[in-house]
C-alpha cells in the first residue's frame, strides 16, 4: 500500500500533558490529550473554528484500547510506518520483530529501558494478529512480536539494537 503521510502537530500543555492533533482529509480537525495521570480525552474540533473543540471525550484505559480495535489498530499502524512530522524533524514509527534469539523473549518491556536508554517509546505490540497497545513494563515479550515503536530514527534503530542484543556488561538488560 506505500507509505501514509499524516502530519501530526505535537503541543506540551504545562501541567497538563500532551496534546497530539492531526487534520483529516475532509478537513476537520480531531487529537487527543495524554494527561500527566495517563488520562485520555479525545478532542474534535469545531468545523467553524478550528482552534476550538466542539466536543471532548474522556476514555479510560479500556475504552481508548476498544476505540484502537473499532480503527482496526493493527491495521493503521502497519500503514502509519514512515509516519513524519513536517515541523519538527522526522517522527518513525516502525514494526521491530523480536526474533526468537532475542535477549528479551519471555522477558518484560521494563527490562529493555528502551525509552531511557534511546528516546523512543514502545506504543504497542501486534502479536498473532492482534494489537496490545500501550504495553506496561510488566508486558512480557514472545519471540514473533512485533513491537511499534516511535521516535526518531536514531532511537528506532536504538530500540532495534537492544531488541536484538543484550546490554553491554554493567547495564541492566
Amino acid at each position: 500500500m506505500g507509505t501514509v503521510r499524516v502530519k501530526v502537530e505535537k503541543a506540551v500543555l504545562p501541567g497538563i500533558g500532551v496534546r497530539h492533533d492531526l487534520a483529516t482529509s475532509s478537513g476537520r480537525r480531531i487529537g487527543v490529550i495524554t494527561h500527566r495521570s495517563g488520562q485520555r480525552d479525545l478532542i474534535v474540533y469545531d468545523p467553524d473554528d478550528p482552534d476550538e473543540s466542539s466536543d471532548t471525550v474522556p476514555l479510560t484505559d479500556d475504552e481508548a484500547d476498544a476505540l484502537a480495535v473499532i480503527l482496526d489498530a493493527s491495521r493503521v499502524l502497519s500503514q502509519l510506518a514512515g509516519l513524519h512530522d513536517q515541523v519538527s524533524g522526522a517522527l518513525v514509527i516502525e514494526q521491530v520483530p523480536v526474533r526468537p534469539g532475542s535477549p528479551f523473549v519471555g522477558r518484560p518491556l521494563g527490562d529493555t529501558q528502551a525509552r531511557t536508554r534511546t528516546g523512543a517509546s514502545i506504543v504497542a505490540v501486534l502479536r498473532r494478529g492482534e494489537a496490545l497497545p500501550s504495553p506496561g513494563p510488566d508486558f512480557t515479550f514472545a519471540a514473533g512480536d512485533l513491537v511499534v515503536v516511535v521516535g526518531t530514527r536514531e532511537g528506532v534503530d536504538g530500540v532495534t539494537d537492544i531488541l536484538a542484543h543484550p546490554a553491554p556488561p554493567g547495564r541492566a538488560g
